[in-house]
């Protein structure tokens, strides 16, 4: 990450014409008197008398199921400390940016204007019936941990003091993890807290409660280490004193498992560092300088497992893995409160995530080539969208089984309800996967390119997600060092071509089908070992359902082959290519940007009826627009009237289909245009457009990704005789599990 300078911020927070971060938008249509009567007065009324009756339907009415207070007064704001309410304020409200961002939880962020803990507890109690839950920030201890004990004790919504737990959570779970990679057990470590604020007591007590023994941790506060000599102890530091000889942070860290910095920068030396016991954790959390360099603790120990609070350091101790994602789960089953139970819950997912392989679209956002468990990679890295999958539904399931939740809810069933909440992408995304795996179980995939790490990971996921049985094409032992190298648990089935017991089964079935197109039998034995020749014949052989290739080769490679050994489907003489396009939560299909470079009339209708269909399995009602520079014969002209031909006998094939054109592509995506111009078309707002040349809807589908952020999926490959499909050099493996997907689905309707 480059500089952040004082002027890149003021403006960051300035810019767009309207300060600050955050805004309410409406979430019900207020466009007619009737929308307004509504939403306001009468209609108000009758949800106020039911909320009145029984106030648990205000989560039913209102927004108070999805909306939580972030509240501070000010007095311990990031490391800058005591800067009063009003300056608190654009932290809270990049905090509640980021409880959007990661979790689509709405907030509202409230400065309270004083330093009195008895009034700070009097305003949120009062305010509280309009939350589903509190967020206590950047309140100073020890006040923070009575604001929040007493607001527990009064209120029926969760309160939770991220300065202290969501810090607990996320160490926690990098703490598990890197003992595994030690090989030490948490019961037999020696840990050294240095810092004894909010943060520094929450993390040891949930360290306590996943397995730590009290007796074995040293807390160091700016007086030294905390022992029961001492007599200036709150209540809360009282509660790790211990007996021993121990008095400075050197003494207490000599022999040391674990070091958790929650102090001050530079606190820890090398020195110090070279005392601790063999394979070290330090998890160094000051910000925005930690107790020790990460360069530093490395060349002083380079055994050490090291974690900071920084992101240009490996392992960032990060809380938005934690809050926008506890509250996500505690809010979508009513939770009258986030108890330890829950705390734990989120600790071992986001544990256990860590073990799963990373999505490319994470290694994007950081600029890296690969990552997996280990030394260096202990935590989730925030923008890891997965994170919400996890980490919330063990929210969730951990209220249930303790009692504080109002309502009990599906955990699978939630999972793809929380993807819904990931944009349309993932909606679309979802759908196909679900429909693959209920409409098309235990179907066998073969994969062309198995030698191919992105293709393994992805082969990893469908078998992980049962979305198919993959065959991996390629040598046995490249496949299996590839597979550990990438630390997967997976075990697919294999096929190497000169090694298959049915060769020459093959190389008769190849050279019956091309005998007549020049093919010798010698020839037939040799391009039988090629992938893209072997694996559509494992579908033509039955002994795969569908087959999948193209990230490292050109798409006329694969597509020519299974054309050659599977024709078109019957009744159809063309094949194409379509993708789905999502823009802006509107789904679209593009054809054809793929397959038929200059289409005739016969062509295009066909190549309309063929995407009509495949909306239809993606349950969209078609509404087609063949696309032209013209509309309605505004321009007369050999290429527009060949569209128009297209129509009339798209029309003639098929009179049920919604279709209309020529017509140019605003016309065919913006209603007004058509309702103010052409209101005797058909089509007045079209999801299926169908582009006269493969040079223009390439051109269109690219452009839209790259310049308007569309989110795609494909090309996917319709009309050909078997369930083929092609990938793109450049698919990461989200885009790979989706073209299996789409394949699982399509073999389902054969």
């Amino acid at each position: 990450m480059s500089r952040i300078t004082r002027e890149d911020a003021l403006e960051y927070h300035r810019m767009g014409g309207k300060p600050g971060k955050i805004s309410v938008v409406p979430t019900k249509p207020l466009l007619t008197q009737r929308d307004l009567g509504l939403a306001y007065t009468p209609g108000v009324a009758f949800p106020v008398l039911d909320i009145a009756e029984d106030p648990n339907l205000a989560y039913d009415f209102t927004a108070k199921g999805n909306l939580v207070a972030v509240v501070s007064n000010g007095t311990a704001i990031l490391g800058l400390g005591d800067r009063g309410a009003l300056a608190a304020k654009p932290v809270m409200e990049g905090k509640g940016v980021l409880f959007k961002k990661f979790a689509d939880v709405d907030v509202f962020d409230i400065e309270v204007n004083s330093h009195d803990p008895d009034e700070i507890i009097k305003v949120v109690a009062a305010i509280a019936p309009t939350f589903g839950g509190i967020n206590l920030e950047d309140i100073k201890a020890p006040e923070c941990f009575y604001i929040e004990e007493t607001l527990k004790e009064m209120l029926d919504i969760p309160v939770f003091h991220d300065d202290q737990h969501g810090t607990a959570i996320i160490s926690n779970a990098g703490l598990l993890n890197a003992l595994e990679l030690v090989g030490k057990r948490i019961e037999d470590i020696r840990m050294v807290i240095n810092g004894a604020g909010a943060a520094a007591i929450s993390c040891t007590n949930l360290a306590i409660k996943l397995g730590v023994r009290r007796e074995n941790v040293l807390m160091v506060d700016s007086r030294g280490v905390i022992h029961t000599g001492r007599t200036d102890l709150n209540k809360y530091k009282a509660m790790f004193a211990q007996d021993t000889d121990a008095r400075t942070l050197a003494d207490a860290i000599r022999g040391a498992d674990v070091f958790l910095g929650l102090s001050v920068a530079d606190v820890l030396t090398p020195e110090m560092v070279k005392t601790m016991a063999e394979r070290p954790i330090i998890f160094a959390m000051a910000n925005p300088d930690p107790e020790i360099r990460y360069d530093v603790a490395k060349e002083a120990r380079p055994d050490c497992i090291m974690a900071t609070g920084r992101s240009d350091f490996p392992n960032q101790v990060n809380n938005v893995l934690g809050f926008p994602f506890i509250f996500r789960g505690a809010l979508d089953v009513r939770a009258r409160a986030i108890n330890d139970e829950m705390k734990l819950a989120a600790t071992r997912a986001l544990a256990a995530l860590t073990k799963e392989d990373v999505p490319d679209s994470v290694l994007r956002a950081y600029g890296l080539e690969s990552l997996k468990f280990g030394e260096d990679y202990i935590i989730p890295k925030p923008f890891d969208s997965r994170v919400l999958l996890w980490e919330s539904p063990a929210v969730a399931q951990a209220a249930m089984e303790t009692g504080v939740a109002r309502i009990t809810i599906d955990i699978e069933e939630y999972r793809e309800r929380l993807k819904m909440r990931l944009g349309k992408g993932e909606q679309v995304r979802s759908f196909i996967v679900n429909k693959a795996k209920t409409t098309a179980p235990n179907k066998r995939l073969v994969f062309a390119e198995g030698e191919t790490p992105k293709i393994i990971r992805a082969a990893a996921h469908v078998a992980e997600e049962k979305i198919a049985d993959p065959i991996l094409v390629g040598n046995p032992e490249i496949i299996r060092e590839h597979i550990e190298r990438l630390g997967l648990n997976f075990s697919p089935e294999i096929v190497y071509p000169p090694t298959f017991e049915r060769l020459d089964a093959y190389v008769d079935a190849y050279h019956a089908a091309r005998w007549r197109k020049g093919l010798t039998l010698v020839a037939a034995r040799k391009w039988v070992l090629e992938p893209n020749v072997f694996g559509p014949l494992m579908v033509k052989m039955g002994d795969a359902d569908a087959f999948v290739s193209g990230l490292t080769y050109e798409y006329p490679d694969v597509i020519r082959p299974a054309l050659e050994i599977h024709h078109t489907r019957e009744g159809v003489k063309r094949a194409a290519g379509v993708y789905i396009m999502i823009v802006n939560d509107r789904v679209y299909l593009f054809t054809d940007a793929t397959v038929n470079i200059d289409p005739s009339a016969e062509d295009l209708a066909e190549i309309a009826c063929l995407a009509a269909n495949f909306a239809k399995q993606l349950e969209l009602e078609p509404r087609v627009a063949m696309l032209s520079f013209s509309n309605f014969g505004s321009t007369p002209h050999p290429l527009s009237d060949k569209v128009r031909k297209a129509v009339e006998l798209v029309k003639a094939k098929c009179p049920d289909l919604v279709i209309d054109g020529e017509m140019q592509a605003d016309t065919a995506v913006v209603p007004e245009l058509v309702e103010e111009r052409f209101p005797f078309s058909a089509v007045k707002d079209a999801n299926v457009l169908v582009f006269p040349s493969l040079e223009s809807a390439n051109i269109a589908y690219k452009l839209l990704a790259r310049l308007g952020n569309a989110q795609t999926i494909g090309p996917i490959l319709l009309g050909v005789g078997a369930p083929v499909h092609v990938l793109q050099a450049g698919d990461d493996v989200r885009d790979i599990v989706n073209i299996a997907a789409v394949a699982v689905m399509d073999a389902a309707t054969r």
